[in-house]
């Protein structure tokens, strides 16, 4: 395992983090060109409850994820945290990286007082599967999407 630093993104990493997307598929094949990236990164710093996180080993961004942080009126008002694109660099995984990404998200939803962590997952992703099971996910429920 590799000594991993998380941390929140900033600017002069959208480069790193367009090749983590692209080279783990998160992105679907619509890669948005780095002049896009800093627009919509400069949307995303706007919104509160919301960070984008790099993971960093050995000096390199190799690992990144989005959480959200919900605050709701359901539940008392106890807030939920969403970990959304997940994402290790191929060459990096199975070094302990996406472990780390994923008990940095528990920590800081812990931190907020949330009453669990969500994600979701493709269902052709079996080995992501298999990692969050390793990791003490539980499979609850079912995830449903609408497309536009």
């Amino acid at each position: 395992m590799v000594q991993v630093e998380i941390r929140d993104a900033c600017e002069g990493d959208l480069p790193a983090l367009l090749r983590i997307l692209a080279e783990t598929g998160i992105d679907g094949g619509e890669s948005f060109t780095l002049e896009e990236a800093r627009g919509h990164f400069a949307r995303i710093r706007q919104r509160p409850g919301f960070r984008l996180l790099v993971a960093v080993a050995e000096g390199e961004i190799v690992g990144t994820y989005a959480l959200a942080i919900m605050e709701k009126l359901g539940k008392r008002g106890t807030p939920a945290g969403v970990a959304e694109d997940v994402a290790v660099l191929p060459s990096r995984q199975g070094q302990g990286i996406g472990r780390a990404m994923m008990e940095h998200a528990r920590e800081a939803c812990r931190r907020a007082g949330c009453y669990k962590l969500a994600l979701s997952s493709n269902l052709r992703r079996e080995d992501a599967h298999r990692f969050y099971d390793s990791l003490g996910f539980e499979r609850h429920g079912f995830s449903f999407v609408t497309r536009f």
